[in-house]
């Protein structure tokens, strides 16, 4: 198993209502299966399933990327305005 810190910022966290949580995950998980945990235990973040960023340990990262024991995995939405 695979225990993560998951980070929610700005409209992620207005939505599910959290600045943190622990996450665990199967041994071997990307980022796209936690964001796709993410997802199910939050349905409101569905519309947001195409434009959410992803930074492993403060690096930018893929939803491909595999995760490892202790990791912080921020969700970043997108940055409206100007």
């Amino acid at each position: 198993m695979v225990r993560v810190r998951v980070l929610f910022f700005a409209l992620l966290r207005e939505k599910t209502k959290c600045s943190e949580v622990e996450w665990t995950l199967p041994a071997a998980a990307t980022v796209g299966d936690l964001w796709a945990a993410v997802q199910a235990a939050h349905p409101p973040l569905a519309p947001l399933a195409g434009v959410v960023s992803f930074a492993v340990n403060r690096e930018y990262s893929d939803r491909g990327r595999v995760l490892q024991d202790g990791d912080e995995v921020a969700l970043i939405p997108p940055v409206s305005g100007g």
